[in-house]
């Protein structure tokens, strides 16, 4: 059973975020299917309008924050207000460049720049003068959520071989900016290769491991070979989706 004191406490805070809070709202115009979608570490806040609104007649308005943590010890200290520090963001943050927009989705990449932190996102729309409440995300934590590209492919041919190198995704701007950062420096990357004789419409594969220089030896001449790549993801038990085919014709 709740303590008295924590149902107190649970009882003046509905009232203080969920009464004295409450401004006029119209349900019809509130943002549907609010979400992160995550690529290489690039996360972008996205979105769908309201069943009330059509076309540009709306702006929308984004907030952020890390999910924050309460800090106590024993945990069951917490319920009683003896909190020796807090993790995380207490207030939500505006989003400068998307406070007003007309876009259904909002570049939140350096705002969620520390990978392993759990983040929410918010927007609220406005139209002709009326405001709905607010949508918020699922949380969303960049390390574990994003996807990643398949890699890079470019094909030499050296005496009757095949030599593939491969190259990981690239990361956003911010993360370049920092030398030497690669995306095998947050995760372990397994290449796989592929190579497909068109002739016999055979698909083989030929390496798999941590290499990007892959040797594709003893090929016979006269024919047409096309090498395909995938990445791989131990840990997360995740792969990504398949690298266009280069295709070579062996002389």
């Amino acid at each position: 059973m709740m303590p008295k004191h924590c149902f107190l406490g649970f009882l003046i805070s509905f009232f203080l975020t969920g009464v004295a809070g409450t401004q006029p709202a119209h349900e019809s115009l509130k943002p549907q299917r609010v979400q992160f979608q995550s690529r290489n570490f690039h996360n972008i806040l996205q979105w769908q309008p309201g069943r009330a609104l059509t076309g540009n007649s709306s702006v929308y308005f984004v907030q952020y924050k890390i999910l924050q943590f309460l800090l106590c010890s024993p945990p069951s200290l917490c319920c009683i207000g003896l909190i020796y520090g807090r993790y995380g963001q207490r207030q939500w943050k505006n989003k400068e460049d998307c406070w007003g927009t007309q876009e259904l989705f909002c570049d939140l990449t350096s705002e969620t720049s520390d990978i392993q932190e759990p983040y929410y996102g918010r927007v609220r729309a406005a139209s002709a003068g009326s405001y709905s409440d607010w949508s918020m995300t699922p949380r969303f934590t960049p390390w574990w959520e994003t996807k990643i590209d398949p890699p890079v492919m470019n094909i030499t041919q050296v005496n009757g071989s095949l030599l593939v190198i491969l190259h990981a995704p690239n990361l956003p701007q911010r993360y370049q900016k920092e030398k030497n950062i690669s995306i095998e420096d947050y995760y372990e990357l397994v290449y796989r290769v592929f190579i497909i004789n068109n002739s016999l419409e055979k698909e083989q594969k030929v390496y798999e491991g941590a290499h990007r220089v892959v040797e594709i030896e003893a090929l016979p001449p006269h024919s047409s070979y096309c090498v395909v790549a995938e990445i791989y993801q131990p840990m997360l038990d995740r792969r990504s989706q398949r690298s266009e085919e280069r295709c070579v014709e062996m002389p």
